[in-house]
This record gives structure tokens, C-alpha cells and sequence, in this order.
């Protein structure tokens, strides 16, 4: 009999603690996918043709994953305006206390 001990750690985590994991793996892949990408990079400057190719690959996956590109994007643009936004109001805070300190 076999148990899947994966399976129910993963279903004990809470929300959380999954996306941070997948975060972990996305990370992980990326770090792997530019460490390639550096080795690729030395053949494609002598085989032009190879980097033909990395240009339709790679407009191939921005053209399939454009939605969530875009989506994402998106995304990060409003949590950055927030961001600002609430700092902005931190520093009206700051100022108000300091001229009330001052008076």
C-alpha cells in the first residue's frame, strides 16, 4: 500500500504557505532558465540561425501567454499606484504630526 505523505502535507498547508511554495519553485525555474539562457547566449552569437530560433520561441510563448502576461502586469501596475498612494498618505501623517509637535 502505498501513501502519498505529499499529498496531505499539502492539503495541512494553508494558503499561504502554498503560494509561497509555488513562488519558491517559480523562482527556482527562473534562476535555472537564466543560467541556461547565459550558456545559450554564448552558441547564439555564433550560430545566427539559433537565435532565429529563440526569437520565434519566445514570441511564441508571449503570444500564448499574452492574457496572463497582460493580466499580470495589470496587476502589479495597480499594487504599485497603491503602494505609492499609501505612502504618500504616511507622509501627510508624518508632516501633520510634525506641525502639531512644532505649535
Amino acid at each position: 500500500m502505498a501513501h502519498s505523505h505529499g499529498t496531505k502535507m499539502m492539503q495541512g498547508m494553508n494558503k499561504g504557505e502554498h503560494t509561497m511554495g509555488k513562488e519558491i519553485v517559480k523562482g527556482s525555474v527562473a534562476t535555472a532558465a537564466v543560467t541556461a539562457g547565459g550558456k545559450l547566449m554564448g552558441k547564439a552569437a555564433k550560430h545566427p540561425v539559433l537565435v532565429f530560433g529563440l526569437g520565434m520561441v519566445a514570441g511564441f510563448l508571449v503570444y500564448k501567454y499574452r492574457k496572463e502576461i497582460i493580466a499580470n502586469t495589470t496587476k502589479a501596475v495597480d499594487a504599485g499606484k497603491d503602494f505609492v498612494l499609501q505612502q504618500k498618505e504616511n507622509l501627510e501623517d508624518i508632516v501633520a504630526e510634525t506641525k502639531e509637535e512644532s505649535v
